[in-house]
């Protein structure tokens, strides 16, 4: 049966993910698209429900089939792929990091943030922290990490509960008028903090950070994208550690 009406349950349940309060309450986030979902099929998280098109029944027997048109009133993407699933958020208590990390400072654009969450997981850094972040688990962070949210553990916690679990490792803040990343050699473990788009980070973390680090640019250019600047910073770095092994 496929259903047609946006009035059915499990088409207004998976309009609900869309806010961030029914995902915090039901502990459940969206993940649409093929190679997403399949994804998040592969690496064995739990998934609660799955929604396709008449198209892709065949492909996930389990899942609620739904008209075109209604697949779209409950998607967000310009052309939607017709597979949608509600999967289960990890519950990842706030804990020192087992390797080198990242930082996230009241990042605010889920772009950026999902952004730096697949370049992290591409890079080798599985755990980030997040103090005052959006969310993570938002369709347009989760799309923009590309699968890398399935793949790292996010620490998302009050600011004192972060800063403290990251005690005895040495942060490396990314600022303007750091050290030329080009130059600089990084410990063996360490964290690596992004600040806010519009602000960079905050006093208290600058104050604790035994390192801070600039990326060389043009004189025409006053600044670059937090994610851009992650993405190189993280680079680097890891660059830097192997010549050194």
């Amino acid at each position: 049966m496929v259903i047609t009406s946006r009035s059915n349950p499990t088409v207004k349940f998976f309009l609900s993910l869309h806010d961030k309060k029914n995902r915090r309450q039901s502990g459940l986030y969206l993940v649409e698209g093929i190679k997403p979902v399949n994804e998040c099929i592969a690496a064995g998280l739990y998934i609660e429900k799955i929604i396709c098109t008449e198209r892709f029944s065949e492909h996930y027997p389990d899942a609620t089939v739904v008209s075109v048109d209604v697949f779209g009133s409950v998607s967000d993407e310009k052309t939607p792929q017709g597979v949608m699933a509600a999967v289960r958020m990890p519950e990842n208590v706030v804990c020192p990091p087992q390797n080198s990390c990242i930082l996230l400072d009241r990042l605010q654009d889920p772009g950026n943030l999902g952004t730096i969450i697949r370049t992290a997981n591409a890079a080798g850094f599985k755990e980030i922290y997040l103090i005052d972040c959006a969310d993570p688990f938002s369709p347009k962070a989760v799309r923009a990490s590309m699968s890398g949210i399935f793949f790292t553990k996010i620490y998302s916690g009050r600011r004192e509960e972060v800063l403290n679990a990251l005690k005895g490792i040495p942060i490396i803040c990314a600022d303007m008028h750091g050290e030329d990343i080009f130059g600089f050699t990084p410990p063996n473990k360490f964290c690596l903090c992004i600040g806010n788009e519009g602000s960079g980070i905050g006093d208290d973390i600058m104050s604790i950070a035994q390192y801070k680090i600039s990326i060389p640019m043009d004189k025409t250019c006053e600044s670059l994208n937090a994610s851009v600047s992650a993405g190189i910073a993280m680079y680097l770095l890891k660059n830097a550690q192997n010549q050194e092994k």
